[in-house]
Parts: C-alpha cells; structure tokens; sequence
C-alpha cells in the first residue's frame, strides 16, 4: 500500500502526546506521558487499564474535549493542538461519534428526534435527506417502526441502540466508545457490540472501545493497554485463533 493512501487511510495519530493537570502550581501532575498511537479507518481496538490508568482522561484528548499539555494530535491529518474552541468543535462534531455507558437520550424527544440531535445542533431543522438517513440509521440498529416512540417506552438496549445511531448519524471517522455495554444485560451488548462490527466494517469507522470486559476486548482485533499514563502494549489479536 503506497503511503498516500496510508494517510488516506489514517484516522488518527498520536506524537508524544502529555497532559498535565494544574500546569505550573505545586500540584502540578502529568497523567499522560508521551504517547504515540495511530489509529486506521479499517481498525477496531478495545482500550484497557485499570482504573486511574488514564483512559478517561486519554478519551477525552482524544475527542477533543480536552487539549493536551504538549505533543501532537492530529485528526484526518489535521494538527488540533494550536486550533482555537470553534474548529475544535466543528472537528469533533463531524469527525467523531460519542457511545457511553449512560445513553444520555432527551427524554422528551422521539427516537429519530434523539439520533437526528447532532445535525439539528449543526444547522437547525433536519432536511428530507437527513431524516432518512436518521430512519435508515434506526433501521440499521434494528429499531425500524419505532421511530416515534420516546426513551422511556424503550428497553435498556433499544435506548443504547439509539445512543449508537446517534453517534453515527454525522457519519464519523472515529467512533468512540467508553464502557458502551457496562449498563446492559449479556444478549444487549452482544447486539451493540456487533453493530459496532458492523459500522466499522460496512463505512470504514475506527472504533475505540474502552472497557473493563475482557470479554469484550478479547473480541476486539487489536487491545492497547493504558499502565500509569503509558502505552504498555499494543497488540493485534491472531485471527486464526479458535474461538
């Protein structure tokens, strides 16, 4: 593969990434040291460390919620250190989809209203084309029909299906995942799971998973574990490993 399209394919990269707390007092504290990663559109990698590891703390640098303290981190190519608030945001909103653990849904909203919220906080009323794509979405997650329903006339894994939607309506290149399944029975987040296969195989989404099961990880075709703020591995799973 020649090296255009390797950066073609690049969703995200990492260089000596750090990120301190309370910069320049007594308190100071580096949670992040130095870390270099790189994620392609075609990879689908869990996270993994023990609590205060910093994966929280890595996620949200990652999604751009949060500067790093030195290094780089660039997006679709795009260098995000030195961008000011509003391409941070633009960035984020059209490169990166959020998953968490809690589905955060507007309970006075439909299912299609609470998929199509990222579009309508970009440009206001969802067009024709957009609300197919939201229907198309639902669809996709298995939720066809219940289109106007509200949250709370859904299960705990419809809701979380519609979380996923959500995130993917803006069609992403990162997916980002934080104990997406934590709040579900097994049968739920199996599913949710393998709709994430599914996005990341069918439109070229990176997905980043961050999660306590080692089930979940293990499932996963490459696992980089976060020790005390570093990288301490990075490896691909085999896949001509029994199942």
């Amino acid at each position: 593969m020649s090296e255009t399209h390797d950066a073609a394919q690049e969703v995200l990269r990492l260089e000596g990434l750090r990120k301190s707390y309370n910069v320049g007092k007594p308190t100071e504290v580096e949670v992040l040291h130095g870390l270099d990663l790189r994620l392609q559109r075609s990879d689908f990698a869990a996270l993994v460390g023990a609590s205060g590891s910093g994966k929280s703390t890595l996620l949200n640098v990652i999604g751009l919620l949060d500067r790093p303290t030195d290094g780089e981190l660039f997006l679709l190519g795009q260098p995000t250190r030195g961008m000011d608030d509003a391409g941070r945001t633009a960035l984020r909103g059209g490169a990166i989809g959020f998953v968490f653990q809690f589905h955060h849904l507007i309970q006075a909203f439909t299912a299609l209203e609470n998929v199509l919220m990222p579009l309508m906080v970009a440009s206001g009323k969802p067009t024709r084309e957009q609300l197919d794509r939201g229907r198309a979405l639902l669809a996709d997650v298995g939720l066809s029909g219940l289109e106007h329903r509200k949250p709370d006339q859904l299960s705990g894994g419809q809701q979380q299906r519609v979380a996923v939607a959500r995130a993917l309506v803006t069609r992403p290149a990162l997916l980002l995942a934080d104990e997406p399944t934590g709040n579900l029975d097994s049968k739920s987040a199996a599913e949710v799971f393998e709709l994430f296969r599914k996005f990341n195989r069918e439109f070229g989404c990176a997905v980043l998973l961050v999660t306590h099961d080692p089930r979940l990880s293990e499932r996963c075709d490459r696992t980089v574990s976060l020790v005390d703020g570093r990288i301490d591995s990075d490896t691909t799973q085999d896949a001509t490993r029994s199942e």
